[in-house]
């Protein structure tokens, strides 16, 4: 058969076409592998952490699994966490969970093809019975525990519940559980304990369990058990104090890690309370409060009700011949590179007490010179009855007591830090307890530290605020003192799971910006020297102890510090940021600890409005909500940077997004469960107008939108939109010129820049964008000095956001203009080389291109070595995304 040259070319077009879908095909089949390293990494450690996936990728977390460094399926969890509507019904977040094994590389693979085997060698299961007496019953394989609800009594004539675990089995023997498997049991209302003393006396609290809770996450390899619950007192004048015990438990392991909220209720001084209201946070006119007359009441400074102890406590089931084990470091508090073994045999009592410097922190905590860091200040004491007296420095925040046969392990997180602690076992009452706050020291002040001014107010708004503290139960067999040390270490000290810096870029999730590039070397050292700056101060002054640890001071001036920053403005997100950016571990756990921190000290818990569950039968119940007293109009609102965490507040004074991130990135539910609290604060508008105009506004906006992104829930989301269109038309005031920012608040610009980034990233909404392109036009013609290069480099971030709506170039031109500022040069030594804090200041103020104001009475606020604004108003929430377009543009990195 003859075929034409015309022919031959059309059949060679049809097989090239034919070709071309067909290998189109497999490209959208092949699956999508995202590299993991877990750095740090401890073998066998479980680990949890999260995804983000680019729009409209993957819509069923059962097209998820984890494979090892041979590309071999292993056992994992997968989560769906939040999606990206409305705009698209995919997966945005997902929670993976795995064990690790030697390696330290793993991949992340998801694709239509993609199956998650879901073979597992053990799962775990959960009985939660929402009863009033009910129960909540956990199974490993090797471990069971139980949790009671409710004071006992009732129909059934139920016992009372210890408030924490009730009873614990381990199967050592493989053969089922039996009534010889119970290591552990809880102690009437007292294992989980927050006890007040004022001038009164003691007030013993009496824990009662009233809601447990499957938590998102939970599945047949990992469960979050949320137990809700409050503290009773003997005494009418005490308030009762809710807490929150979220269990971790792992399918077969005999491990559990406890993250503990209490709220403090207590009043906490004696001063008298003045009628009316602060002129700073008044919800309606009247009387105003004259703060005149308030510096002179001494009440202030004299402490009312305070923390005599607080933790968790179990009953043991252990033989007589017992044998304690512990360790400690052997160099100063700094130097944690060597470690030695306690043990000893146990007759009476055994502790490991870690305190420091000033534990009630009145008065307040002292730093440390700039020349030389505080010496003799820390003290650990290892006492195992009389004969084993062992005083250090630094202890490892672990014990372990064991018989012949088995043997519990209770250890601390962050036990230095957040001095002053106490593991104790008691023979006697075969009790072993973990102090949160140790009777060992005096009580836990909440009195102010003098009558002066602090930040705007002589005030003190310490009732309400939260500690949450992080513990691992180990409940194992009779095991060697290595093998219980790295069990400990998996999680007061842990591995650090993260995925290519590169693919969190890519996901969108944050945003168009960038992973850190060699490229841009002089733009990237202004931040990690900003972050490692920080750092080094925290662990120089040192910036630790229970109700400070994660937060960081504000002002450094004269070599001195001053103020804790309470988190202005978003300072956890900020190392969130850093962190996805570069995969350093060290940016992880200070973020970790910066979130934990302001979503609870420097936030206000109580009291909150009465929430009708509907988790009984009778319908009176309902109608019995409705006549409970409303909460604190203040509750989700957060505390203004002070000497003191509790001393001021101001109506704009809240960041969730760090809350939310760690939400997203390590599995926290406590970030999203105070961030919505924030967002009920917003939805009740509490301030009118006030809480709708200026930085309030342009705050909420972004807060609003990580809420209503995390959640999807209307209600966060009707807020958002109404607060989006307050703020679009007072842009079209004449007053403006088009600006969305109103001159008092111009280093706002990020906040605007964040939230409507945000914003259009869920609605695609057209009308926002061109607000964005209409106020980038106006910051480019009219730079905004409003607040010095506070609000000038702010507007970098806007210049930046509004060419990506737009496209105009004199946009991204403008914004690498203004970020010649944000260059740093190389410091003359390896930043950890500098002798002390003062050299290392002096080099950074060197080293960095920011201007002077040689006028001022201080130096300026945005200067490298201070400690607030220059994380985010003028670097962090700019220089990713100038990055990301500079690079997409082929700027040149210098110019």
């Amino acid at each position: 058969m003859h075929i034409s040259r015309f022919d031959m070319k059309k059949l060679s077009f049809l097989f090239m076409i034919s070709l071309i879908i067909i290998t189109g095909c497999n490209v959208v089949n092949d699956p999508t592998k995202i590299p993991i390293e877990v750095k740090n990494n401890i073998p066998g450690s479980p680990q949890v952490f999260g995804i983000p996936v680019p729009k409209g990728e993957l819509f069923s977390p059962d097209h998820v699994r984890m494979l090892d460094n041979n590309g071999n399926e292993i056992p994992s969890q997968i989560t769906k966490v939040s999606t990206w509507e409305p705009a698209d019904n995919s997966i945005k977040w997902m929670w993976v969970f795995f064990f690790t094994d030697e390696e330290t590389d793993y991949t992340v693979e998801y694709g239509p093809e993609v199956r998650n085997s879901m073979h597992y060698d053990q799962i775990l299961t959960v009985k939660n019975n929402q009863r009033a007496n009910g129960e909540v019953t956990v199974n490993t394989g090797p471990l069971r525990f139980e949790v009671k609800k409710g004071e006992g009594g009732g129909f059934f004539n139920a016992p009372a519940g210890s408030g924490f675990l009730d009873k614990v089995e381990l199967d050592i023997d493989e053969d089922g559980f039996t009534e010889s498997d119970v290591i552990a049991e809880g102690k009437e209302g007292r294992s989980s304990f927050l006890d007040i003393i004022d001038g009164m006396g003691l007030d013993r609290s009496k824990a009662v369990v009233t809601r447990t809770i499957k938590e998102l996450g939970s599945g047949p390899l990992h469960a979050i058990i949320r137990v809700e619950g409050e503290y009773q007192y003997g005494r009418e004048d005490n308030n009762t104090a809710p807490f929150i015990t979220r269990i971790h438990t792992y399918a077969g392991k005999s491990y559990i890690k406890v993250q503990h909220t209490f709220v403090y209720t207590g009043i906490p001084d004696n001063h008298s309370v003045p009628s009316g209201q602060y002129e700073a946070i008044a919800t309606q006119n009247g009387i105003v409060i004259d703060e005149g007359e308030l510096s002179k009441d001494e009440g202030f400074i004299e402490p009312d009700d305070q923390i005599a102890a607080a933790g968790l406590s179990l009953k043991y089931n252990l033989s007589d011949n017992k044998t304690v084990t512990t360790s400690y470091y052997d160099g100063k508090w700094w130097d944690t590179s060597s470690s030695q073994f306690v043990q000893s045999s146990l007759n009476n009592e055994a502790s490991v007490l870690q305190t420091g410097p000033n534990p009630s922190q009145i008065p307040p905590l002292a730093n440390s010179s700039a020349e030389q860091r505080l010496q003799n200040v820390f003290n650990s004491m290892i006492k195992i009855d009389d004969e084993t007296d062992i005083n250090a420095e630094r202890a490892a925040g672990w014990i372990d007591l064991s018989d012949e046969k088995w043997g519990i392990m209770v250890g601390f997180k962050s036990f230095f830090e957040e001095y002053p602690k106490e593991i104790k076992i008691e023979e006697e009452q075969e009790e072993i307890t973990a102090y949160i706050w140790t009777p060992s020291v005096e009580p836990q002040s909440f009195a102010r530290k003098d009558l002066e001014n602090d930040s705007g107010m002589i005030a003190n708004f310490a009732q309400g605020l939260a500690k949450t503290t992080e513990m691992v139960f180990y409940f194992h067999k009779k095991s060697t003192s290595a093998d219980v040390e790295q069990t400990a270490k998996m999680f007061l000290d842990g591995s650090v799971t993260h995925a290519d810096p590169d693919w969190y870029a890519k996901s969108e999730a944050f945003g168009k910006l960038s992973a850190q590039k060699e490229k841009f070397a002089s733009y990237e050292r202004g931040l990690d020297y900003k972050f490692q700056w920080m750092k080094f101060n925290q662990e120089w002054e040192p910036w630790y102890g229970m109700l400070n640890y994660g937060d960081n001071m504000t002002y450094y001036y004269g070599n001195e510090w001053s103020q804790w920053t309470n988190n202005e403005p978003g300072n956890d997100y900020m190392w969130w940021l850093q962190f996805i950016r570069t995969g350093n571990p060290t940016y992880y756990k200070t973020a970790q600890a910066a979130s934990m921190h302001t979503m609870d000290v420097d936030n206000i818990h109580w009291p909150k409005d009465p929430v009708y569950i509907g988790d009984t039968n009778e319908s009176l119940h309902y109608f019995q909500s409705l006549e409970e007293p409303e909460g604190s109009p203040y509750v989700g609102m957060g505390r203004r940077h002070a000497d003191q965490h509790y001393s001021s507040l101001l109506s704009a004074h809240v960041w969730v997004p760090g809350w939310i991130a760690s939400y997203y990135l390590d599995a926290n539910h406590r970030g999203l469960e105070v961030a919505m609290q924030t967002g009920d604060y917003y939805v009740k508008r509490v301030f009118g107008g006030h809480g709708l105009r200026g930085r309030r506004l342009y705050l909420s906006v972004w807060n609003l939108a990580e809420i209503y992104d995390a959640t999807k829930m209307d209600v966060y989301g009707d807020e958002l939109r109404d607060r989006v269109n307050i703020m679009l038309e007072l842009q079209h005031h004449p007053d403006q010129g088009g600006e969305i920012v109103i001159n008092r608040y111009g280093y706002s610009q990020v906040y605007v820049t964040n939230g409507l980034r945000k914003y259009v990233q869920l609605t695609d909404d057209e009308e926002a964008k061109n607000a964005m392109i209409d106020h980038a036009r106006r910051l480019r013609d009219v730079p905004p000095y409003n607040h010095d290069m506070e609000s000038y480099l702010s507007s970098i971030s806007s210049l930046v956001l509004g060419y990506e709506y737009s496209g105009e170039p004199s946009f991204l031109e403008e914004a690498v203009d203004r970020a010649q500022y944000l260059k740093t040069d190389e410091l003359v030594q390896e930043f950890g080389s500098y002798e002390n804090q003062k050299i290392l200041a002096e080099a950074l103020e060197e080293a960095s291109n920011f201007p002077k104001d040689p006028g001022a009475r201080r130096p300026p606020i945005w200067q490298i070595t201070n400690g607030l604004r220059i994380f985010g108003w003028t670097s962090i929430y700019n220089v990713p995304y100038l990055e990301y377009w500079m690079e997409k543009e082929n700027y040149p990195a210098e110019r």
